[in-house]
């Protein structure tokens, strides 16, 4: 049985304990700060429990000793640590960051990884499966031109002048509206500003806008420099959204008082499990002497599994992460050092009995510049 130490007891951690318990595959260990938080998942799941603090080096090792793999659902600022620790203990790591400089570290502390150990971050959604997904949509090109890859964890029932809810991490939502985002333009990489790149599309009947935000290319620009002219990550939000973050971020200068701006945010939106996950990509470039494009599009709604609703954000982010590690275990990932999220077999990760979540196509589209 793989032996599992799970850090963080939150949302995305009571579901990928869930996942993996119900599995009947796994042993996990779920370890985290909070003692409430802890006994809250003991009650609900069958997993066993541990206090840990997460910046203590020595508690690190102690609970990551017997640990097969390690997976981090905790804010991104505890993973070069857990990363170090993983390394020493030769445990396999994972993690749901979206932060670019987080990945840059783990990336360098996994150079030194032994046979059979993996550092794989990035694990969730968006990065995630969203780079698996458009990954998969370039292989069948000649020639590339665009990339483009929309996310959003949105509201099904949007009130209020924001038409948002808090699904996920308000750490990784203000990191990602708050920090300078990757892309390549004419064959170029390059930094873009957040909150930028302002679109409008429409998908399933309903009108959405997307813009630039922080870490959602994940490793993609890496992986296609030289290979694509335009690539490019934005967010998916009900329109008007982005105006009112604007004026909080930049106008207000709230960019700069993070600290405050979690508070407001916890404070004046509250938190909904009825929510639908929008994962929309298109690749564009030449096949067979024709320009062409293709485009894979998903809605993921919330549901019950086993005897508890549970929110799209949840089963998307910890379905991403528990396929990787499940294919891990399996032997179906590179055996050793540093995994990126578009190495993963796009047939393989929906075939899986956790990638299987993501099996909700609204619709592929196939076209050439003919129509």
């Amino acid at each position: 049985m793989h032996r599992v130490l799970l850090l963080g007891a939150g949302k995305i951690g009571r579901m990928i304990a869930s996942l993996l318990t119900d599995s009947g595959d796994y042993e996990v260990l779920v370890a985290d700060a909070d003692a409430d938080a802890l006994q809250r998942i003991a009650e609900r799941t069958q997993v066993q429990t541990q206090q840990v603090d997460a910046t203590d080096r020595s508690q690190l090792a102690a609970a990551m000793g017997d640990a097969d793999s390690v997976i981090s659902a905790l804010s991104f600022r505890f993973n070069p640590l857990i990363a170090e620790v993983a390394l020493e203990t030769g445990t396999s790591y994972f993690d749901l960051t979206e932060d670019v400089e987080t990945t840059r570290s783990v990336r360098e502390i996994s150079a030194k990884a032994v046979t059979g150990q993996i550092f794989m971050p990035q694990c969730g959604l968006a990065p995630g499966f969203i780079s698996i997904v458009a990954n998969h949509l370039t292989q069948s090109f000649d020639q590339l031109d665009k990339v483009q890859m929309r996310v959003g964890a949105l509201p099904q029932f949007p009130t209020g002048a924001l038409k948002y809810n808090l699904t996920w991490s308000t750490d990784g939502l203000i990191n990602e509206y708050c920090n300078p985002c990757e892309a390549i333009h004419e064959q170029q990489r390059i930094e873009v500003l957040p909150l930028e790149g302002l679109e409008h599309f429409s998908l399933d009947g309903v009108r959405y806008e997307a813009f630039n935000t922080s870490g959602g290319l994940g490793t993609l620009c890496e992986t296609l420099d030289g290979k694509v002219r335009e690539l490019n990550y934005k967010t998916v939000r009900y329109l008007g959204h982005r105006e009112l973050m604007i004026l909080l971020v930049n106008e207000l200068r709230l960019s700069e008082r993070q600290d405050l701006l979690k508070e407001i945010l916890e404070n004046a939106v509250p938190i909904t499990f009825q929510d639908v996950v929008v994962t929309f990509c298109t690749v564009t470039g030449m096949k067979n002497g024709e320009l062409v494009q293709i485009t894979d599009a998903r809605k993921i709604y919330s549901k019950p599994l086993g005897n508890e609703n549970w929110s799209a954000i949840q089963i998307t982010t910890a379905a991403g992460i528990c396929a990787v590690v499940d294919m891990h275990a399996a032997g179906e990932l590179t055996s050793q050092g540093f995994v990126r999220q578009e190495e993963v077999d796009f047939t393989k990760f929906l075939a899986n009995r956790f990638g299987q979540h993501y099996d909700s196509k609204v619709s592929t589209r196939f076209s050439t510049a003919a129509g």
